[in-house]
């Protein structure tokens, strides 16, 4: 697999503006270890190898007309099957059967931004329906797994993708994140994944640019390298005068923060925010990697927050404002196009997801008004943090990777450490951030005694991406992580 050449998609495509290497022969290996490789753990749902040949028979032309351009030129990448991607795709919303007629009309952020960039759309991959757990299981395509433990989830809902890079097949694939949906899965695939913050990557959808998903939902990356997430949010960042939420923050040089120092950064660790049970092996493990930063020059030290409410309530609390914000609005303008998914339909939505809707459609302002009182106590802890800190850094999850379910529905694990746990997100130390609006990463915290990788968050302040991205590339740096790799490479397919 070219993967297992180059460290980062931005390095192999320097070869190749170098005329190393042609993208015709780069797009011929990816769909070579996609037909080896993808069906042992389910990580694409579609592909399209006739439009990538083209795409890269074009490139190989501008390569030698001298007309290369782009970080990622002749780099094959994927969308995830969330949202539209790639106009005249099909796309299932995360394998829902009655949408699969249905066809993308335009790019997205991430798709726009790699395809202005020279990247090559090869596929799409699997996610769960609307993308409403922190598992990739759906009753269409089934469940995905981690390459480092076949059979083990991959985590949700970016999990193919996650799967996808974390098995070596690509270099840097989509994600999307409204409540962890990046980092979970980067943290089960041992890959770094990046969310940037509240405004910072425009792109809202029609016809509603005030509802669905938003705040919470933003377009990210889940790559090998922290050096490729810089390189890709360089491309996508910019202000988008048609989202309600984006903000003009003008020239910012991403790239540049790969080699910003962090001498002397206040970083504060938690191991479970003092609400979340969490596995004593994460906790040591990811306690040790935060110590990794004082390598690099950073100061490591605890913090402490004081929620008055248990992770279970907070979980409940984003499964309500994550539906009422996005289920419904998606539900109605489905139905609105003459599909009645929960009338006619219902059997190709998981359970769980027919619950929580059904249970916005009865909750009325007051309701939402008591969880925004919510989503403002997590506010306000989350920002006292960072009146002493410039990085607060955790466990991404409170758990390893949970059995891929038989029967096509995998949740999390409803008890940790004997402790209720929410089974959709609550196993997940990561929605905090899509309360927030804080920027957010994963990244390699090391594999546990079983084989198992266990992911370290990183959370920014507010617009603190700079300093996140240079955090991270900094760890990457005293902590690399590519050796890991040669597990999921030899893995049986």
């Amino acid at each position: 697999m070219i993967t297992d050449e180059y460290s980062s998609a931005v390095d192999l495509a320097s070869d190749i503006k170098d005329k190393k290497i042609a993208p015709s022969e780069i797009v011929e290996e990816t769909i070579k270890a996609i037909d080896e490789r993808s069906s042992s753990i389910n990580a694409f749902v579609y592909t399209n190898y006739d439009e990538a040949r083209e795409r890269a028979k074009d490139e190989d032309n501008r390569l030698v007309r001298g007309e290369a351009s782009g970080a990622f030129f002749g780099i094959p990448t994927a969308a995830k099957d969330f949202i539209p991607g790639v106009p005249g795709w099909p796309g299932t919303s995360g394998g829902i059967k009655a949408l699969s007629h249905m066809i993308d009309d335009h790019w997205g952020s991430y798709t726009g931004a790699m395809n202005d960039e020279g990247a090559i759309m090869i596929g799409k991959t699997n996610a769960p329906s609307f993308a409403f757990r922190g598992t990739t299981d759906n009753k269409m395509f089934g469940p995905t797994s981690t390459p480092f433990k076949p059979g083990y989830n991959s985590g949700g809902s970016s999990g193919g993708s996650a799967a996808a890079v974390g098995d070596g097949i690509l270099f840097i694939a989509e994600g999307t994140d409204g409540g962890g949906s990046i980092r979970i899965p980067a943290a089960w695939c041992g890959c770094y994944g990046f969310k940037a913050g509240n405004g910072v990557i425009g792109g809202a959808p029609r016809p509603n640019a005030y509802g669905t998903c938003h705040p919470y939902c933003w377009d990210g990356t889940i790559s090998r390298s922290v050096k490729d997430a810089a390189y890709a949010l360089q491309a996508m960042a910019g202000y988008d005068p048609f989202d309600p939420n984006s903000i003009d923050f003008g020239d910012r040089d991403y790239i540049a923060a790969l080699e910003k120092p962090v001498k002397g950064m206040r970083i504060g660790f938690t191991p479970d925010f003092g609400i979340f049970p969490v596995e004593p092996e994460i906790a040591v493990m990811c306690e040790a990697a935060a110590a990794k930063f004082e390598d690099a020059g950073a100061i490591v030290e605890p913090v402490s927050f004081d929620f008055k409410r248990s992770a279970f309530e907070l979980a409940e609390a984003w499964d309500r404002m994550i539906t009422i914000s996005g289920g419904l609005g998606t539900i109605e303008e489905i139905k609105a196009g003459g599909i009645d998914l929960l009338r006619d339909h219902a059997d190709d939505l998981p359970d769980e997801l027919i619950y929580w809707v059904e249970d916005a459609y009865k909750r009325g302002y007051v309701d939402f008004h008591d969880d925004e009182v919510i989503r403002t106590e997590v506010f306000d802890q989350v920002q006292r943090a960072f009146q002493d800190y410039d990085l607060i850094v955790s466990p991404t999850c409170a758990c390893h990777p949970v059995k891929n379910d038989p029967n096509w529905n995998t949740v999390g694990p409803k008890e940790i450490c004997g402790v209720k746990t929410e089974p959709l997100i609550g196993f997940c130390l990561t929605f905090f951030c899509n309360f927030t609006g804080n920027p957010a990463a994963s990244i390699p915290a090391g594999l546990s005694r079983e084989g198992f990788p266990v992911g370290l968050q990183l959370i920014g302040n507010r617009y603190g991406e700079i300093d996140l991205l240079a955090a991270s590339a900094a760890y990457e740096r005293v902590n690399p992580w590519m050796a890991d790799y040669e597990i999921t490479k030899n893995r049986t397919l």
